[in-house]
């Protein structure tokens, strides 16, 4: 596997270039960013929330910072906690366990996504597997993102 069905599907109905960056295994988006080579900031880390009701949120921030829960309350007005890795897997059934692509609305997610994310050229997001990412241009991948809550909501890890 190098990308996720749901996600090709969604980049092609949209019609935005893109490009797939094979690296070495890695185990998370931080560690993808060094095997490919690419600055951690251009690399789009997404956090599976859960809300009070148990509807599931996608919170996307750069690989080299970390999203502050707190910060997320804030912004949203309520509680929001972290899925647990049997509801990633659910959620994100055709991906390989823990590399979740960065684009909530492909999956069907409302998407909050950090400032500083978007101060980037280009963005690479998890293709679906731990080998491979894919490239897209800033404008690109703002518009696959929709109309995302926007806020600050992550710090430097």
């Amino acid at each position: 596997m190098s990308i996720s069905r749901t996600l090709e599907t969604f980049l092609d109905e949209h019609a935005v270039a893109y490009q797939l960056v094979h690296h070495p295994h890695s185990d998370s988006a931080s560690r993808s960013a060094e095997a490919a080579h690419i600055p951690g900031d251009e690399v789009a880390k997404a956090v599976l929330l859960v809300e009070e009701d148990g509807q599931y949120r996608l919170a996307i921030v750069p690989a080299t910072r970390r999203v502050k829960l707190g910060r997320l309350h804030r912004l949203l007005g309520e509680h929001v906690g972290l899925a647990t890795e049997d509801e990633v897997a659910g959620v994100f059934a055709d991906c390989e366990r823990g590399a979740i692509p960065a684009l909530g609305p492909a999956f069907g997610l409302d998407t909050l996504v950090d400032e500083s994310l978007l101060e980037q050229h280009h963005v690479y997001l998890e293709a679906g597997d731990h080998e491979c990412l894919v490239r897209l241009r800033e404008p690109d991948f703002r518009y696959l993102l929709g109309q995302p809550r926007r806020g600050q909501f992550s710090a430097h890890v």
